[in-house]
């Protein structure tokens, strides 16, 4: 992110405010956009200089270019290293990489072998978005990784069969009914594998901690503490996050399915009306879902190990507020 280009000049976090809802969302908004994609190393390079210049006193003023450059940087560069995340597992990316998995575990009829296919598809992106984005004080072994990727896609897997053995069976409800209910199996079964994946992929993090800073950027150690309040709003947000994808273009489409629209139409335009009804939620209801929680938790040093209490800064003045990076 552009907070790591260092520099003696505070940097604004966002042209919104970020202590309201809706400025997060219009910020959400800018980190999601897709246009971001395009931008080449060179771009990424050039914004840094024209951050880095802000910062350090060789330009003043927050211009266009200014913002536009912090933009670039948010939406490619991990908040805790500053490296480039790989292009597909950026958070500009979240709506195109979640497309194609979203629509294949969202598509009618999928049989026993699909059902798998999907869901272990799903995980796996969930998983190297985790390792691309997470807090990167303390990674995860390769043996660790692949425990926990074993565990979150055997709890997606056992839900989504289940459900979909489960909700035929189920007497006195209208066949209807147990359609829609069977159309929304995939949401219960990303939302249950979700969480658990979030709590296996970052147990390190609960295990010792995250770091806290200050609000000039000193890292003021790590809190085990704070890695339970980061790690439990990103899984709640997860279900938050999914609740809107997962659960509205099944069940719109439904009804178009008995509409005119739809009635009698081949698979292939049921399949692209479904992707898009997947595209056009995921843009509109996803900055909302994101803003829920902010990126950067700020907290009372209270809330946190003995140790963060009476900590003062530079000025000798005590600290009242530290703040940790949540992590996605």
């Amino acid at each position: 992110m552009a907070s790591l280009i260092p520099g003696p000049v505070p940097l604004p976090d966002s042209r919104f405010d970020l202590s309201t809802y809706w400025g997060r969302v219009k910020h959400c908004a800018e980190i999601l956009d897709p246009t971001m994609l395009l931008n080449t190393s060179s771009d990424i390079e050039a914004a840094k200089r024209t951050v880095w210049d802000y910062r350090n006193g060789v330009t003043g003023k927050l211009t266009p270019d200014f913002w536009r450059s912090k933009k670039v940087l948010d939406s490619a560069l991990h908040p805790d290293t500053g490296e480039t995340v790989f292009l597909p597992f950026r958070m500009s990316s979240c709506v195109l990489s979640n497309l194609v998995v979203t629509a294949g575990m969202l598509t009618p009829g999928l049989g026993t072998m699909g059902t798998v296919f999907w869901q272990v598809a799903n995980q796996s992106l969930n998983v190297a978005i985790n390792i691309s984005n997470a807090n990167k004080l303390h990674p995860l072994t390769t043996k660790q990784i692949a425990t926990n990727y074993t565990m979150a896609v055997t709890a997606s897997c056992s839900v989504a069969l289940g459900l979909n053995a489960i909700v035929p069976k189920l007497k006195g409800l209208k066949p209807n009914t147990k359609m829609v209910l069977g159309r929304l199996v995939p949401f219960a079964a990303v939302v249950s594998a979700g969480i658990a994946n979030v709590f296996l992929m970052r147990s390190e993090e609960l295990k010792k901690g995250i770091s806290v800073y200050d609000k000039d950027g000193n890292d003021l150690g790590s809190s085990k503490k704070a890695a339970f309040y980061a790690v439990g709003e990103t899984a709640a947000s997860r279900v938050i996050n999914a609740t809107p994808v997962m659960a509205i273009p099944p069940l719109i489409l439904v009804r178009l399915q008995k509409s005119r629209f739809l009635k009698g139409k081949s698979k292939l335009t049921e399949t692209a009306v479904n992707i898009g009804l997947i595209f056009v939620t995921a843009l509109v209801a996803l900055p909302p879902a994101l803003a829920v929680f902010p990126q950067r938790e700020i907290v009372s040093p209270q809330k946190l190990e003995d140790k963060f209490h009476d900590l003062k800064d530079k000025n000798g003045n005590k600290i009242e507020q530290v703040e940790f990076n949540r992590g996605i």
